[in-house]
């Protein structure tokens, strides 16, 4: 389910009437997902039908890299999402000039980068860590809460380290998203026709939606890492982030948009007829 609907927005959003940067980036948004999903979910259903719920050492590396890549870059990329929609409706008229190819792709790049210094750094941080005691996580995939509760030295420092990571990654471009979208609304509120100020807040309203569920979700699981106590919360958390949001992204995004729904369905009657 969510490689084919992601798989239907990346290909709806290369369409000639949906070439402006807000489709673009949620092309990107669509590929980080079916990415998010393709780390985490094969081998969770591996050891759902097996079992042997093991994983290798490198494995587990490679899967805790990819997911905090994945989950930091989708994070910066929904800032920019926020200030294209900011540009798109304080700046109309410049909105093109803005937000040109070289701007959007740049903001991408930005993003991909943050997420790859900020992975590397938590990867490594993790995986200095003596681990002399169980080998066995309580978790459906290698993540920083469930390995550190394996390690057999004092990772308060490291814990202080998480909390300063996530309030840099988190809360940084959540300040960001908030600012634009307080601009945004005051740009509304000034629309005298009501009907405008609808259609206006409807644009955002599917990206505020993926905003909340991704901020609440990681703030509440890497606030607070090595509360054991907590761990079945902490699944249902994660499962939110990894399998859930990429699941639901490509519905909130089609559904709740007149354009991509309209495409969507004239691509999808054209396959029915061939």
């Amino acid at each position: 389910m969510t490689v084919i609907g992601n798989l239907l927005i990346c290909m709806v959003t290369v369409h000639p009437t949906l070439h402006m940067p807000m489709y673009f980036f949620l092309r990107v948004l669509s590929f980080l997902d079916i990415s998010t999903a393709s780390t985490v979910v094969p081998k969770m259903l591996v050891n759902f039908l097996s079992e042997n719920r093991s994983i290798s050492y490198m494995g587990c590396v490679t899967q805790l890299y990819c997911v905090v890549f994945l989950a930091t870059t989708e994070w910066y990329l929904l800032a920019a999402m926020a200030y294209d929609r900011y540009v798109a409706i304080c700046n109309p008229l410049r909105y093109t000039v803005i937000m040109n190819t070289r701007v959007c792709l740049s903001l991408v790049l930005l993003s991909c980068c943050s997420g790859n210094v900020v992975s590397v750094v938590q990867t490594a941080w993790v995986f200095m860590l003596p681990f002399c005691g169980p080998r066995m996580i309580n978790y459906f995939f290698c993540d920083i809460p469930p390995l550190i509760l394996l390690s057999c030295t004092d990772t308060s420092l490291y814990e202080k380290q998480i909390i300063t990571a996530t309030v840099l990654v988190i809360f940084t471009p959540f300040c960001l998203i908030l600012v634009s979208y307080a601009c945004i609304i005051s740009s509304i509120l000034k629309i005298s026709s009501a009907d405008s100020r609808y259609k206006t807040f409807s644009t955002c309203s599917s990206h505020l939606i993926v905003v909340t569920l991704y901020c609440a979700s990681g703030t509440l699981i890497y606030l607070h890492p090595k509360s054991s106590n907590s761990q079945d919360t902490k699944k249902v958390l994660a499962l939110i982030y990894t399998t859930v949001i990429p699941t639901l992204n490509p519905l909130i995004y089609s559904l709740r948009n007149k354009e991509v729904r309209e495409v969507l369905i004239r691509t999808m009657a054209v396959w029915v007829k061939k």
